[in-house]
């Protein structure tokens, strides 16, 4: 049953807050949008295979820097709309921060390049044991990969306490999806056997995944309160 002391009207009617929700609309189209363009016309990269944070490297690398720091401070500025519309309350903390820190990774992997994976860019060879710039950015991508399972879990809470049931289990199914996606890159992109293939394809899949739940997540707060409301 729906908590009877849930807000049943998220305060999301002020421009400033809408304004910043507005960015958890946008940010997702944005970021996936640069990245499947990037990744179709780059020479020599696969993005069936390759990791996007790949496209980091070269001399065209900036474009894809530049995403990770746009995506990331459009998703800090959703956090802080986050933190407005959904305050006081369940969840009022525990979303907005779990948001901030995939923010946090996305800034983190435009600051620290990765280093190269498999065969991209051509000719370039991984330094035994990785740069410190190759391995920030692996640490603090985790905040995104590990974050988005978090925030699928306290969405659902929040959806479950509203009544909101079919939004309740595509937020728990979106976490478990986006971390099968996740695990089969992770092979991939170590060179398992039968992933390497499809690294790439599956964390697209798993990002795709992510950033559709964050702009649910806004545009049902944008719509006057329809999350907050139980349906008949």
């Amino acid at each position: 049953m729906p908590d009877p002391s849930a807000r049943t009207s998220p305060p999301a009617g002020d421009p400033v807050t809408r304004s910043l929700l507005r960015c958890g609309v946008i940010a997702g189209p944005l970021f996936v949008s640069a990245f499947l363009i990037e990744g179709a016309t780059r020479a020599g990269y696969d993005p069936m295979r390759h990791p996007i944070s790949s496209l980091s490297l070269g001399h065209l690398g900036w474009t894809q820097v530049t995403n990770f720091l746009a995506g990331g401070l459009l998703t800090l500025g959703y956090a802080a709309g986050l933190r407005r519309a959904l305050r006081p309350g369940a969840g009022s903390w525990g979303i907005p921060l779990t948001v901030a820190g995939y923010a946090a990774g996305l800034i983190g992997a435009g600051l620290f390049t990765t280093d190269p994976v498999g065969d991209y860019p051509p000719g370039a060879a991984r330094p035994p044991g990785g740069t410190t710039a190759g391995q920030l950015h692996d640490l603090l991508s985790l905040l995104v990969f590990l974050g988005l399972p978090v925030l699928s879990i306290l969405l659902a809470r929040w959806y479950a306490r509203r009544g909101r049931r079919g939004r309740a289990v595509y937020a728990g199914v979106s976490g478990a999806a986006f971390l099968a996606a996740f695990a089969v890159a992770a092979g991939g992109f170590g060179q398992a056997p039968g992933l390497a293939a499809v690294g790439g394809l599956s964390q697209r899949i798993a990002l795709v995944i992510g950033w559709t739940l964050l702009g649910v997540l806004a545009l049902d707060l944008l719509r006057g309160g329809s999350a907050g409301q139980r349906r008949p």
